[in-house]
């Protein structure tokens, strides 16, 4: 019996040396309470890394369109592609994308399923390469995101690929894009920063004009009631 109340006591001991006095769960969330800070991984280049500010790239201007991003590309470059939209639909972000290897409906005509993308696209990425030039419906999308956003606000992303500067298209010169003939991973993080950042904007801009209506509601309410009493 003493045994087995100094193995209890030597249990206990060690429970209580493993618990971290700092940490309170809450008790509707036990199971997922941590502590450390969520955002501790995050770094400040990278706009949102934790599902806790997720917040950010809510909204009904984003959900009212069925991509977050339209790749337009060559088919040499599809490998490229393919690579580039698994990485942009990872978690926590899990950016809808559209590609059209695989997202064309089967019988479709080919300048409606193209535009139709771009118009339900939030953000377009032009993987410029030479197959890219060479292209003529590379050409007729990349029209097509330019007449749907015609000033440099961040929506057409250029990324350049096997391809120099002097071959750049006459469209696109006066908007700054991403190089990745060196850095493959690395020019997958700019992408994905570049469209994050005008997600947020986006649904920033959002929430503002939400504020600034329920401000001007809230207002208007006062006023009438003011007046309704002074009727009294």
């Amino acid at each position: 019996m003493a045994r087995f109340f100094g193995w209890f006591r030597d249990l206990k001991r060690n429970r209580n040396r493993n618990q971290n006095p700092n940490c309170s769960p809450q008790p509707s969330d036990r199971t997922k309470s941590r502590c450390q800070n969520p955002r501790s991984n995050s770094t400040s280049s990278q706009p949102v890394a934790d599902s806790s500010s997720s917040w950010k790239f809510d909204s009904k201007a984003r959900w009212g369109k069925e991509y977050d991003v339209c790749i337009c590309h060559a088919e040499d470059d599809v490998t490229y592609v393919q690579d580039l939209v698994s990485f942009l639909e990872l978690r926590p972000h899990s950016l809808r994308c559209f590609l059209q290897l695989r997202d064309l409906a089967p019988g479709g005509a080919v300048c409606t399923e193209l535009c139709q993308a771009v118009r339900e696209s939030h953000c377009w990425v032009l993987v410029i390469s030479p197959s890219f030039l060479k292209d003529p419906w590379c050409w007729y999308q990349m029209q097509q995101a330019l007449s749907e956003s015609p000033t440099a606000n961040g929506r057409v992303i250029p990324v350049r690929k096997q391809l120099e500067r002097k071959d750049y298209p006459q469209e696109l010169r006066f908007m700054f894009g991403i190089d990745v003939r060196l850095d493959k991973e690395n020019g997958f993080q700019k992408i994905k920063r570049a469209i994050l950042y005008y997600l947020e904007e986006l649904c920033r801009k959002e929430r503002e004009e939400q504020r600034q209506r329920d401000t001007e509601n809230c207002v208007d309410t006062v006023s009438n009631t003011t007046d309704l009493s002074g009727t009294c």
